[in-house]
């Protein structure tokens, strides 16, 4: 796995996927008060915060982008 993202594209990634995972457990706003759209969105917040963590996301693999200076 060959690192494809950079500094600034990784703290945004973060900073969404917490907040998209911990919201829900907050109930703030009241959006999250679904099942359905609560776990969705923690596992999309987890898909973010791991892809930031392992500083590789697959879909920029396959569309070819990288922003992580070599």
């Amino acid at each position: 796995m060959t690192a494809n993202l950079g500094l600034p594209d990784r703290l945004i990634r973060a900073i969404i996927g917490l907040a998209l995972f911990l919201l829900p457990l907050l109930n703030v706003p009241t959006i999250w008060s679904s099942a359905t759209l609560a776990y969705g969105s923690m596992a999309i917040g987890l898909i973010l915060v791991l892809t930031a963590l392992f500083r590789f996301c697959p879909l920029y693999r396959i569309f070819g982008i990288s922003t992580c200076k070599l």
